[in-house]
């Protein structure tokens, strides 16, 4: 299922070549018919858009968006595990999950970087993709619903990747995670305070979590996420 790499791609940092590529990415979507009509129109309006912005633009907003602070930061587990030593077995344990379909990653990234998640994803067969995605659902939600305040156009692609979810996301956690969740960093100081502070999905599930399975109720697979978090 290559709509779920692709829409990995499209939070990663832009680059004139992929830009360029827009329509074929666009011609792709549609022939696999994975996301729902909605989705669809909204994603392709996403890349004609992004595509006939200036590139250096379109850079300086997506490190303002998500390398600035942590709120949109795409490291599922940051929104978890925090700095926690949890945070460190979790991502060894997806390193070892994406290596079983064939994915080295390069030692610079973080297994629990959203893009390569869902490239994983792209390895699967549909069913055990939506599966998989459901259990990380929920965070992946409160970083939509963050860059939907911020009218951020990112928006729309997490408002896809939800759609293809085996499951909706839990109203009442992402409700609580985004009225726990810090302010978005004015200084430097600031900034470097919310790095400090608390991961957003706090409270008896993950505070009371000895094991930590991060995707429980999926496969074997990937069995480091956040077990709270679903």
């Amino acid at each position: 299922m290559k709509t779920f790499k692709i829409l990995g791609l499209l939070l990663t940092y832009p680059e004139g070549s992929v830009l360029k590529s827009g329509q074929e990415l666009v011609e792709v979507l549609r022939s696999e018919k994975v996301l729902p009509e909605a989705s669809f129109a909204s994603i392709e309006e996403f890349i004609n858009t992004q595509s006939s912005r200036d590139l250096m633009e379109l850079q300086e907003e997506y490190v303002e968006l998500f390398d600035r602070g942590r709120s949109h930061c795409l490291h599922l587990f940051e929104h978890i595990h925090g700095e926690s030593r949890d945070r460190g077995q979790a991502m060894v344990d997806l390193v070892e999950t994406y290596t079983s379909k064939g994915l080295f990653i390069d030692q610079a990234e973080l297994s629990d970087y959203l893009p390569l998640f869902l490239e994983y994803l792209s390895y699967c067969d549909f069913k055990e993709a939506s599966e998989l995605l459901g259990d990380a659902i929920d965070v992946i939600s409160v970083i939509g619903r963050k860059l939907e305040k911020r009218q951020a156009p990112y928006a729309l692609v997490f408002s896809a990747i939800e759609a293809l979810s085996a499951v909706k996301p839990n109203k009442i956690k992402i409700e609580v995670a985004l009225k726990e969740s810090p302010k978005d960093p004015e200084t430097l100081e600031e900034l470097d305070e919310q790095w400090k502070e608390a991961e957003a999905f706090t409270g008896d599930p993950v505070a009371d979590c000895t094991t930590c399975n991060a995707f429980p109720n999926a496969t074997d697979a990937l069995n480091k996420y956040a077990g709270g978090v679903k």
